[in-house]
């Protein structure tokens, strides 16, 4: 695995797959200068009940946004989205981030898509100089979405802005020291982030996981049928 590991840190720095991985991963290297309020992967784990709970707080402003009430929000929706939530981002950006976030490519977003959407705006979007309570008029939300960002900084041991495997193998050998599963869990754990499979999980990738480990992702399909 040296060898991949070693080709994908050459590619981070100057060939990011898209212009809005490259804003994600500049957002990132800024806040892990912050520093992260993480210690231990296990911290990480006994906020999932809190963070699901807020994440669950969503379905309203879903719903709200979800103008035909069809289960999804079209380009057109999430552009009026933009617009109340007074997050002032470009056409280009609005349909960057839309089609990131769009995972099935059918033009529309579905809840656990919409959540890890609004999450990238709030890594995005710069503070005003007059430093405000809120960035998106969701006070009580983006303490979630901080969380969510002190989590990838954790996770992010040489801070450049992606997670490798190495560095989740390390995290969860911090907290599981001595224990003979630990390396097992921790490339499962990275499986499940990695999504295109190329040895480093990018923030949306591990925000897709984190749905899926908190079962808001299931639960919508269930919704479905």
């Amino acid at each position: 695995m040296g060898g991949v590991l070693g080709r994908s840190d050459s590619l981070k720095h100057s060939v990011p797959v898209s212009k809005l991985e490259g804003k994600m991963v500049e957002a990132m290297q800024k806040k892990a200068l912050e520093g992260t309020s993480m210690k231990s992967f296990n911290t990480i784990i006994l906020k999932f009940p809190k963070i699901d709970e807020s994440l669950r707080t969503c379905k309203t402003i879903f719903e709200q946004f979800d103008e035909d009430s069809n289960g999804t929000i079209d380009p057109q929706e999430l552009k009026h989205c933009f617009h109340k939530l007074e997050v002032s981002f470009t056409e280009e950006e609005i349909n960057d981030l839309f089609e990131a976030c769009d995972i099935n490519e059918d033009m529309g977003m579905k809840f656990n898509e919409f959540i890890v959407l609004l999450c990238l705006v709030y890594l995005l979007k710069e503070p005003s100089v007059i430093k405000p309570k809120s960035r998106m008029g969701l006070p009580d939300l983006e303490a979630t979405f901080q969380t969510l960002v002190d989590a990838f900084v954790f996770l992010d041991k040489n801070k450049d802005g992606y997670v490798s495997k190495s560095e989740m193998v390390q995290a969860i050998n911090e907290t599981t020291s001595g224990e003979r599963s630990s390396g097992r869990i921790a490339m499962k754990r990275f499986e499940e982030m990695d999504w295109d499979k190329n040895g480093t999980v990018t923030f949306k990738e591990f925000l897709f996981a984190f749905t899926r480990w908190v079962g808001i992702d299931v639960e919508d399909d269930e919704d479905e049928e």
